[in-house]
């Protein structure tokens, strides 16, 4: 008996090794690996593991002794799925960012990168926002993404690094970056893994883990990520990912508290959602605001808004428009005379095909913007 224990473990601990074979590693269907992390997980007696891969598809996964070990103590590189892109972060001390700000004097806005980090550093230095070394370049102005950096793309965890070290760039040059939860984040931090590529979970396969283990509150993403807006006002603009409907107004809930609940329930799932609370189960359901869709779409499935709720919703946060991600249109597109505007697009495919990708609110105007910022011209409303 004590012998088909031991082997047990044997296989147990084979079965999490990575197989390697011509310098990448493969999955037992094929999948494999690709540049990735890294991973920060902090551990209660102090110390650290960090794991990444390589382009090659090579797990690296080590324990430190404790934060001040050189490997996260100091400025590590992060690398895209191919190679292609290369940058340094370095860790710093975050917080929640304010729920309210004043305009600054240029206003980047954009959503749903989706893990494609190629489309997003295109528009960013296309625009100036960033340098060739990924460096902060954008003065005091401000970014903000509207949510969605998980699913869809092969550079998740890269586009969080990244937004991750510009907060702090920019914070330094007087600027600000601003990314706003998703319906997909929480999606994938209670492990939903529909829309997820086949190299995250594969990663976790070999690891023995839960995918969202490796973006956990204990981690240095997962508490980042945990810290996150939900809904945001900036000068006289709402941002929230998809929308604020009739019954979320009815809630008569602060941004604040919107922002603080559903943090809370972030890594929750559907039941432990419900059994945590009504208002949890309802910030996260279809007319939540991170899945809400009427205010763009005039369907009867999506519950579209009335124009006199809308009128209440900007009374309520005392702004003149909303700005939400989430639903996909061809282009960057305006609703309800100009005050909803909806930024997401296809970004891959807009990028290809020169179409509209992000807006900038200066002063009191609105412009639409593509990779090329010669092209930007000013947004007519509908």
């Amino acid at each position: 008996m004590l012998q088909l224990r031991f082997f047990r473990r044997i296989l147990s601990l084979m079965v999490c090794l990575p197989i390697v074979f011509g310098g990448q590693t493969f999955a037992h269907d094929d999948h494999h690996l690709s540049a990735d992390g890294p991973y920060i997980i902090y551990h209660p007696d102090g110390s650290v593991r960090v794991v990444s891969v390589s382009v090659e598809g090579n797990i690296t996964d080590t324990v430190l002794p404790s934060r001040h070990s050189p490997l996260v103590s100091q400025p590590f590189t992060v690398t895209s799925h191919n190679g292609k892109h290369r940058f340094s972060v370095s860790l710093h001390h975050f917080e929640r960012p304010q729920w309210k700000s004043p305009q600054p004097p240029k206003l980047f806005v954009t959503s749903d990168p989706h893990g494609d980090l190629d489309c997003l550093v295109s528009l960013l230095q296309g625009n100036g926002i960033i340098d060739s070394n990924y460096r902060w370049t954008y003065s005091n102005n401000r970014l903000v993404v509207i949510g969605d950096v998980f699913d869809r793309g092969k550079d998740v965890i890269q586009i969080l690094w990244l937004l991750y070290k510009l907060e702090h760039e920019a914070a330094l040059s007087g600027g600000s970056v601003d990314f706003l939860l998703g319906n997909h984040e929480p999606m994938v931090l209670m492990n939903d893994l529909r829309y997820t590529k086949e190299k995250y979970k594969l990663l976790a396969e070999r690891l023995c883990m839960e995918y969202p283990q490796l973006l956990s509150r204990s981690t240095e993403l997962g508490y980042w990520l945990s810290t996150r807006n939900t809904m945001q006002v900036i000068g006289n603009n709402l941002f929230v990912h998809a929308g604020i409907s009739g019954q979320l107004l009815e809630q008569n809930l602060s941004v604040p508290t919107v922002n603080e609940q559903m943090s809370h329930g972030l890594y929750l799932n559907k039941s432990q959602r419900r059994a945590e609370s009504p208002l949890t189960h309802f910030l996260f359901a279809s007319k939540g605001p991170v899945w809400y869709r009427g205010m763009v779409l005039d369907q009867p499935k999506y519950a579209p808004i009335a124009k006199d709720t809308l009128e209440m919703v900007l009374r309520q946060y005392n702004v003149d428009r909303v700005v939400v991600g989430h639903t996909i249109f061809d282009d960057i597109s305006s609703f309800h005379s100009g005050r909803v505007i909806a930024v997401n697009v296809d970004n891959k495919k807009n990028r290809e095909n020169h179409k509209s990708r992000a807006i900038l609110i200066e002063d009191d105007r609105i412009y639409i913007i593509y990779d090329d910022p010669a092209r930007k011209h000013l947004l007519h409303n509908r």
